[in-house]
């Protein structure tokens, strides 16, 4: 964490976000790091909610603006953080590298770890000079329904959700319950051990083996809109079962898109599919 202070400090991001609140915005104004920009998850680095999900991809122009807004620039490091467990963050970190952005990591623990470290924090939000940065996306492959579903039968497509989600025993956001045929369980919620940190790159390897990833064969994550699976991608690059070279694929509608077209099958149970 000290690499986060100095005379040349990395653009630091805050996307503290939760989906059922409250707004990150109000956390963000209670405490942040020094010089970290506040950035909208909901309306920032994501597109209006409708047919293609809850949390669509951005427009580049609309992530370019943002983006310079909080101060990145080309060729220097951002590093993003959320209250805790990365899995927030690592939708910001996921749409930098889309958009073209190399130096780009998310700050393990969060928040929460870096006041646990009596580490300083600040409520006077920063005034950034205007970034540079220019979106290219590209950079991170993107499946539609129809490459999910594929995937889920030629590859590994994995789905980030609890695993009640998963199962289809509940689903508190999005019009059925199930999952996309084909997908395993990936929840999100393994990458962190007891410390409320994330485990380490051996351990998610064998998390990742134990799921039944094929690391001979594409794969891919989606979630319930298109967030917490961003921390999925993440942590398959730490675990070198991808690498930035090859890239996993992020479904970017996720359940939210699948579910909301009837036609298109809901599995459910801890097999199916």
């Amino acid at each position: 964490m000290t690499a986060l202070q100095g005379e040349s400090p990395p653009t630091l991001l805050d996307v503290r976000w939760s989906l059922l609140g409250p707004p990150g915005r109000e956390a963000y104004d209670a405490g942040h790091l020094p010089g970290a920009v506040f950035v909208d998850l909901d309306a920032e680095l994501a597109a209006e909610p409708g047919p293609a999900g809850r949390h669509p991809l951005p427009e580049p122009d609309a992530l370019e603006a943002v983006l310079r807004r909080a101060g990145v620039r080309t060729g220097r490091p951002v590093v993003v953080y959320d209250a805790d467990n990365g899995s927030a963050a690592a939708r910001a970190w996921w749409l930098l590298r889309w958009a073209g952005h190399r130096e780009v990591a998310v700050l393990d623990g969060g928040y929460a770890a870096w006041v646990a470290e009596a580490r300083p924090t600040t409520t006077e939000p920063p005034q950034p000079t205007g970034g540079d940065v220019r979106v290219r996306p590209g950079s991170m492959p993107v499946l539609d329904a129809d490459g999910a579903a594929r995937l889920a039968r030629e590859g590994t497509l994995l789905d980030a959700r609890a695993p009640e989600r998963y199962r289809g025993e509940v689903e508190p956001m999005d019009p059925r319950a199930g999952h996309v045929p084909g997908a395993l369980n990936a929840p999100f919620a393994a990458h962190v051990g007891d410390s409320g940190r994330w485990r380490s790159a051996d351990e998610l390897a064998a998390h990742f083996a134990a799921v039944g990833v094929d690391r001979s064969a594409p794969i891919g994550a989606y979630c319930g809109s298109g967030v917490t699976a961003c921390s999925v991608l993440l942590a398959l690059e730490v675990a070198g079962v991808t690498d930035p070279e090859h890239p996993a694929a992020l479904y970017a509608g996720s359940w939210s898109n699948w579910s909301a077209d009837p036609d298109r099958p809901a599995a459910t149970g801890p097999d199916a599919g």
